[in-house]
């Protein structure tokens, strides 16, 4: 019997799918496994069902010397060395589709709790600190016909892009290939990059983390930037340099930022911590009740086919 190993637990319908043919186990613990618990757990195993945090490298595969299949409970896979993977003949797999518009919700949710300071709104009333209406108490910023910049225009910055039809906005993105449903829907622009941080009084970012996109926004980047902009990012952490951004918002360079992911997580620049001007959220994109059983069947299945010897439909490493 195929023996497959889950490194955190998922959504009972994807457990069950995996049970009901092959030895399943899972790492039963509310917790994120060290790579060298990973590797010690991996040994003699056929299927590894891994979450974007865990780091699947040479070692991992080498301790699991049957692995025909990683299934990443995530549409990114930077986790991944898929290089190594390549090497060894094994498919890896991923989660696309399922979450689009479940992190382009939460993208938005950013925008307006940066944007009308929200998160300080509910803290200024726990606290009680609120005496009445006034008329300069926590000005935030208009997002009705004011200029959106989306920098990627996949699946969820397309489904970003979608939703600023409601609120009349002007649409700059920038992407390698030109989006016909952006330019028709939204009536975006493709921009080149430095036009897009100068004209955008919001910008969100939609792209994978590779070589080239690392600290593709940086101190030079922000400073591009109007002092009014308000930057978002659901992607991943290491496509903004984190340091460069906290002193930003301490500063005032830029208005704010509302951020769900970050550069080394699960830890977060303690600088950021302490600023009222940025939103943070624990990595929730996908986090819905509906969206994160998608993906559990969807990796599930991957294995799957693997196994039973057919093609998955989301190899990364083709």
């Amino acid at each position: 019997m195929h023996k497959v190993f889950i490194t955190r637990k998922i959504p009972d319908i994807a457990i069950k799918m995996l049970k009901s043919k092959y030895s399943v186990r899972i790492n039963k613990e509310d917790r994120q496994l060290t790579k060298k618990q990973i590797i010690k757990r991996a040994k003699n195993i056929d299927a590894i069902l891994s979450l974007l945090s865990d780091r699947i490298d040479k070692e991992v595969m080498a301790a699991a010397k049957g692995l025909k299949v990683i299934a990443n409970y995530a549409v990114g896979y930077d986790n991944i060395d898929i290089n190594e993977a390549k090497k060894r003949g094994i498919i890896v797999t991923n989660t696309p589709g399922v979450l689009t518009e479940t992190t382009a919700d939460l993208a938005w949710a950013l925008l307006f709790a940066t944007a009308r300071r929200i998160v300080e709104g509910d803290k200024f009333i726990r606290e009680s600190r609120f005496d009445g209406w006034e008329p300069t108490l926590l000005l935030g910023y208009d997002i009705y016909g004011k200029v959106l910049g989306v920098i990627g225009t996949g699946r969820i910055g397309t489904a970003f892009a979608m939703r600023s039809k409601g609120f009349n906005m002007k649409v700059l993105y920038y992407d390698k290939k030109r989006n016909p449903i952006v330019e028709k829907e939204c009536k975006g622009k493709q921009v080149t990059m430095n036009r897009l941080l100068k004209e955008s009084d919001y910008i969100s970012v939609h792209i994978p983390l590779n070589k080239e996109t690392y600290h593709l926004i940086g101190d030079k980047e922000i400073e591009c930037m109007k002092k009014t902009v308000i930057l978002i990012n659901t992607s991943r952490g290491a496509i903004i340099d984190e340091m460069a951004l906290a002193d930003a918002l301490r500063k005032n360079v830029i208005a704010g930022a509302g951020l769900d992911v970050y550069e080394r997580e699960p830890s977060i620049t303690r600088k950021l911590l302490n600023l009222g001007n940025v939103v943070l959220t624990p990595h929730i994109g996908s986090a819905s009740y509906e969206t994160r059983a998608k993906m559990a069947v969807m990796a599930a299945q991957s294995i799957i086919d693997v196994l039973e010897g057919k093609i998955p439909k989301n190899i990364v490493n083709k």
